[in-house]
């Protein structure tokens, strides 16, 4: 078993806020965590996620949509909510788990042409990156 610090981050659907999470907090840490992602009503992972992360070179495709029941009966350190409905409807971990919840906007719900809806995905993964990495780093220095 891994000594390294594992995280779960949850959103509704598991197709966009929390698949960027994963795929980001993957690239920014490396080996350094464990990081899934699940959804209360998982959906599939959104193209747009797919393509908002291409342009910053971090590639989701083999990220899979899941539910979080999948996740129950492993043991997880931290769960981060991305979205107000995850946060109200996460189920509870067994043992010692640090909760952070993030209320960001759904961009796969916002009006617009394909390239306007692909700015809102681009806006959130700016977003969701820099907590990432404050968050990391706070990981760090409390070492």
């Amino acid at each position: 078993m891994s000594d390294r610090p594992r995280v779960l981050i949850l959103c509704t659907a598991n197709s966009a806020r929390s698949q960027m999470a994963e795929g980001l907090l993957r690239h920014l840490a490396g080996d350094r965590v464990s990081v899934r992602s699940a959804g209360v009503a998982p959906s599939g992972v959104n193209p747009l996620a797919i393509r908002a992360m291409d342009q910053i070179g971090v590639d989701i495709r083999g990220q899979r949509s899941q539910h979080v029941n999948e996740f129950l009966a492993e043991p997880v350190d931290t769960v981060i909510t991305v979205c107000d409905r995850a946060a109200e409807t996460c189920p509870t971990f067994p043992g010692h788990v640090e909760r952070v919840h993030w209320s960001l906007p759904d961009p796969a719900s916002g009006p617009g042409d394909e390239a306007q809806r692909l700015a809102a995905f681009a806006r959130v993964r700016d977003d969701l990156q820099r907590r990432l990495r404050a968050w990391l780093a706070e990981k760090d220095d409390g070492r």
